[in-house]
């Protein structure tokens, strides 16, 4: 249960952390809107960079969570 939970996180981290980027790169280099974040919300383009940060807290919860050894029952 433990994997599947941390393999969901993680993917959601990477989709969160990869729209940010798209969205702040767009914004500061093109002055245009890409991706579906600005859809949602309407940031400033530092701010996406705050979400990038978030979908990096997701992906290391999510290894962390995945990679933590399961408690032994001693029979």
């Amino acid at each position: 249960m433990r994997t599947t939970i941390g393999y969901t996180v993680e993917s959601i981290g990477y989709v969160v952390g990869g729209q940010g980027l798209v969205s702040f790169a767009s914004q500061a280099l093109f002055g245009t809107e890409w991706g579906w974040m600005h859809k949602l919300v309407d940031l400033p383009s530092t701010a996406y960079l705050g979400v990038v940060a978030v979908g990096l807290a997701l992906i290391v919860g999510g290894v962390k969570t995945r990679k933590t050894p399961q408690h032994q029952t001693v029979a």
